[in-house]
């Protein structure tokens, strides 16, 4: 989808309307794009066909490509020595089954795009496609990168991986948005600081001698212990850290034994921990592994917990996210901004704006008067009308932020440490 290359030059007083009038001319093939996306999902690490579609539609652009190692790349366009400013988008899907029944529902069983970012995607093809022509016409201010970032979906996410392959280095700001099915098409939501909660993972598998089930005091019953964990962790937490930290332990999978008359040997719980306060994730794994065990010692069974740090919370820049608002502003006017809350939500776009100055969106996908879908569910539609306010949202914080003196190079002095 190739923009002109011979269009008339365009003042800084018009470059509002030409992202507008680029966007609107490829809306179409965008609304097929995000659906040919969706009909063929792919899982973290594996976005190779998805890759190649962000790689070939900027590369007609005139941006220059870099494709990262595994999948992903990051894509640039202008020149000269000014600021540049990043937009990111997240590739994968997730391995939920997809239950939609649309023309466009997964061709891939057990793979479906359940969280939005196929139209993450080709909002950020859509922005690519706008700022491309205003660099053709002479009305770009700046230079600009497209991230398009694999493996958002797990833990440690991709984020990581674009920041060891310098898809950072010499950005001055970041934008990103995330689908949001319980806000209207044409609204977005916006939160200056905190915007998602601190997201790891832990794995515990349980060990034990095991045995009859008529025998229990002459064995070590892994199930009760298993069962104390699920149970007694979680209250734990909740009574030894702050509670204004929000610390939340879920499990999502259980596993142990066979037969309804054997003690088992082995036993597994998997879930996740969250939490709001970046504090409180610094001290939550050495104090969840501590709690793990003494639970489980009274009935001899032993427990190795995997604790995998995921990402910090995602926490909005006070100008970047001005920048967002008066692009919400030219693209929707003035009811086009709605506050939106804190989410327990985890979100690797966190790494980022740890670095440099940045902030995330929520945009609207519901239709108006229509059901209020879930992420991460297999029921999950989007309006495809949000993706023309996506691309155009990216687009107009680019050419703002890229003319705001306020971000500037300047980043964080102590950025945390990749997990």
């Amino acid at each position: 989808m190739p923009t002109s290359s011979d269009s008339p030059t365009a003042s800084p007083r018009d470059a509002h309307a030409v992202i507008r009038e680029v966007v609107d001319k490829y809306t179409e093939q965008l609304v097929d794009l995000r659906r040919d996306i969706h009909a063929h999902p792919e899982l973290s690490w594996q976005e190779k066909r998805t890759t190649g579609i962000v790689a070939d539609a900027l590369a007609d652009a005139g941006m220059r490509i870099q494709v990262l190692p595994t999948s992903g790349l990051y894509a640039d366009l202008g020149t000269g020595d000014g600021p540049i400013v990043g937009l990111r988008a997240d590739l994968d899907a997730l391995p939920i089954e997809d239950r939609t029944n649309d023309p466009w529902s997964s061709e891939k069983g057990g793979v479906a795009h359940a969280c939005g970012h196929d139209l993450h995607t080709v909002a950020l093809i859509g922005a690519g496609l706008a700022l491309a022509e205003l660099h053709a016409r002479g009305a770009l201010p700046g230079r600009v990168r497209l991230l398009a970032q694999p493996a958002e979906e797990v833990m440690p996410g991709g984020a990581q991986h674009v920041i060891t392959n310098g898809g950072l280095d010499g950005l001055t700001s970041i934008f990103g948005l995330h689908c949001d099915p319980a806000l209207d098409v044409g609204r977005v939501g916006l939160r200056e600081g905190p915007l998602t909660g601190a997201a790891d993972a832990i794995d515990v598998r349980v060990v034990g001698k095991g045995g009859h089930t008529s025998r229990p005091h002459l064995t070590q019953d892994l199930t009760f212990a298993i069962g104390k964990l699920i149970t007694e962790l979680p209250a734990i937490l909740s009574r030894r850290m702050d509670p204004r930290a929000g610390v939340s332990l879920v499990w999502g999978v259980v596993n142990a034994g066979a037969a309804h008359n054997v003690i088992p040997s082995e036993g597994r719980l998997a879930g996740t921990v969250r939490m709001l306060d970046p504090v409180a994730w610094g001290e939550a794994e050495r104090m969840i592994r501590s709690f793990a065990e003494q639970i489980v010692r009274p009935y001899g069974v032993a427990a190795d917990v995997r604790y995998v740090r995921g990402v910090p919370p995602v926490v909005n820049e006070s100008r970047a996210t001005g920048v967002l608002a008066d692009a919400v502003g030219s693209v929707l006017g003035a009811d086009g901004q709605v506050p939106t809350v804190q989410s327990l939500g985890g979100e690797d776009f966190a790494w980022y704006v740890e670095r440099i100055p940045g902030a995330m969106a929520r945009l609207g996908t519901r239709t108006p008067g229509g059901p209020t879908f879930d992420l991460h569910q297999g029921d999950l539609r989007v309006d495809d009308r949000a993706i023309p306010i996506g691309a155009r949202l990216l687009a107009e914080s680019a050419l703002l932020a890229m003319t705001d003196p306020a971000l500037g190079p300047q980043r964080p002095q102590n950025p945390l440490p990749l997990g």
